[in-house]
């Protein structure tokens, strides 16, 4: 049996249009033999829906839409479709409305549901909140060939894998137990960087462990915050890849079950990324992209201050919009360096962008004229300084209203951590690119982006100058904050590997720097609540998966200094 993956990028609630993308890929299956096509998790609505999902007359619109669907494909073809499906004892029992399922669409009908069965509620997932847990082990039989059918988080929790069980069943294990032939896994599983190994890595172990061979399709393309890197691949029984299809992009993959083997046989293998920063570079881009077009943009705007943030970011855009769509914006004050100009318009230069300066000194005298009886008798300080960055940002908005076009926020993971970051200022914007990228991670991406390319992209000049907010004279980011090697290493160990201050101390840290680390984190809450989304790269992000309160006195990770 010849058997195909959808990998499609479908928008959020463009039911018609993530139907006519189904649509595509069925009649290219069609004039290619396939006899089973498979499609990404909700891929009728796109995902994730939230809380559409609680409007009575989008989940009607979606069952019309399947069923047109259903309609209109073609002959000797069978599909499974990603929707939603009433539970219609939902308010008897007290459970949800909804089930999250695919539905298997053929001969003009849907033939049959099957309804996801363990719902995910933690980081970005919050699946209880719409939908009620799949009961029964899934499967269909097709041409006599049985196929076990799975909904994303269904094949995360292989406890022999994991070392841990994180569910109360496995229905990998309930499947292998009823004798399927194959497993497919329909998927909307978001990227971060390295998850392609550990979803391989998985599969492998599930499919040699269970002797099952398993087809993973997942969803590509930027929605919100969340990027979706593609990457559908399938396992046979001994665990080895024959199949995987493009990252970051739409792709239709095939793969073939030989009936005598009992097997999945080798097909086209899209090649791994050679490093972290080429893979987190396509996320960007694509995340960028979408963003974009999907929020029906058409040109971008950023800020030049001939810093490594604002050069990586304006790169991405380019790359992502082309280079007629990208405008940077040169603000200079009485207090910026003659090589942030410079360096600022090397860099536009080398991307063949156009840029707009617009000098700050005088709106800089009027606020502070403005301000000067008020602020009679103060010292000169954070405020002032921050003047800078907010008529800066207010400039930019001023464009970005004026035109239709869409600001782009240049704030890097580091910043945001330790809220080295100006509300209504620099922290302006519609999308923060860079906001899951740490400082350091910054600089990696530019020198491999410079070694990727014939000519030097990001001026040599923006990458071997200390960074600086510019914001007073010779000022330099370390007269605030940690080296940015010490920096992100203690922020690594604390967000992502959830290691308490006594242990950061352990491994090396100044307990003095780690406690300072530590009520930066704390204090810049209310900053982060009101920044726009950032794009997610890593397990740990401060976006839709960060969840702290904003009042709060808990001083538990602190190392005990009163």
């Amino acid at each position: 049996m010849k058997i195909a993956i959808a990998q499609i990028n479908p928008l959020i609630g463009d039911l018609s249009g993530n139907a006519g993308k189904i649509l595509e890929m069925c009649q290219q299956a069609s004039l290619t033999g396939v006899r089973l096509l498979l499609t990404p998790e909700l891929s009728i609505c796109g995902y994730p829906p939230r809380d559409l999902l609680l409007n009575p007359s989008f989940v009607v619109a979606m069952d019309q839409t399947l069923q047109k669907l259903a309609e209109d494909l073609p002959a000797n073809l069978a599909v499974l479709v990603g929707t939603v499906v009433k539970n219609s004892q939902g308010g008897i029992t007290g459970g949800k409305n909804l089930f999250n399922s695919m539905a298997l669409l053929e001969n003009g009908k849907i033939q049959q549901f099957f309804h996801k069965r363990l719902l995910p509620t933690y980081d970005v997932f919050d699946e209880h909140r719409y939908f009620e847990q799949g009961l029964e082990a899934n499967y269909l039989i097709l041409d006599n060939l049985k196929i076990g059918v799975t909904i994303c988080e269904d094949l995360w929790n292989n406890e022999e894998f994991w070392g841990k069980r994180s569910y109360p069943i496995n229905p990998i294990n309930d499947l292998a137990n009823l004798g399927v032939d194959l497993i497919v896994n329909l998927s909307a599983s978001p990227y971060t960087v390295g998850k392609q190994n550990l979803r391989e890595a998985m599969l492998k172990h599930s499919a040699v462990n269970f002797q099952k061979p398993i087809i993973y399709t997942n969803q590509v393309g930027g929605n919100d915050d969340l990027i979706f890197d593609g990457r559908s691949f399938a396992v046979n029984k001994q665990g080895e890849v024959i199949a995987r299809g493009q990252g970051f992009v739409s792709d239709f993959i095939t793969v073939e079950f030989d009936a005598n083997q009992e097997d999945l046989v080798l097909g086209n293998i899209s090649p791994v990324y050679e490093s972290e920063e080429g893979e987190i570079w396509k996320a960007l881009v694509l995340g960028v992209k979408d963003y974009v077009h999907k929020c029906r943009f058409s040109k971008v705007l950023l800020g030049l201050s001939g810093g490594v943030d604002s050069a990586l970011v304006a790169a991405i855009a380019t790359a992502a919009l082309g280079k007629e769509n990208v405008i940077g914006i040169l603000m200079p004050s009485p207090y910026s360096s003659e090589h942030s100009i410079s360096d600022a318009l090397a860099l536009a230069e080398n991307l063949d962008i156009q840029t707009e300066i617009l000098p700050i000194g005088e709106l800089m005298q009027a606020f502070d004229q403005s301000l000067n009886d008020l602020f009679a008798g103060t010292e000169f300080g954070i405020a002032e300084e921050n003047l800078q960055s907010r008529i800066r940002g207010n400039l930019l908005m001023a464009i970005s209203n004026k035109f239709g076009y869409l600001l782009l926020s240049t704030g890097n993971k580091s910043e945001m951590a330790v809220g080295y970051c100006t509300l209504y200022g620099d922290m302006n914007g519609g999308l923060s690119v860079i906001a899951d990228v740490p400082k350091t991670r910054v600089y990696s991406l530019c020198q491999w982006l410079n070694s990727h390319h014939q000519k030097e992209v990001i001026p040599v000049n923006i990458l071997t100058k200390a960074p600086s907010a510019e914001l007073k004279p010779g000022q330099v980011d370390q007269d605030s904050l940690p080296a940015y090697d010490i920096l992100d290493d203690i922020l690594d160990r604390l967000l992502h590997q959830h290691q308490s201050a006594a242990e950061i101390v352990i491994a090396g840290h100044d307990p003095v720097v780690v406690d300072k680390v530590l009520q930066l984190l704390s204090r810049a809450e209310f900053k982060r609540r009101q920044a726009a989304p950032g794009l997610k790269i890593t397990d740990r992000a401060f976006g839709t998966g960060w969840r702290m309160p904003i009042a709060s006195s808990w001083s538990a990770l602190r190392i005990g200094l009163t």
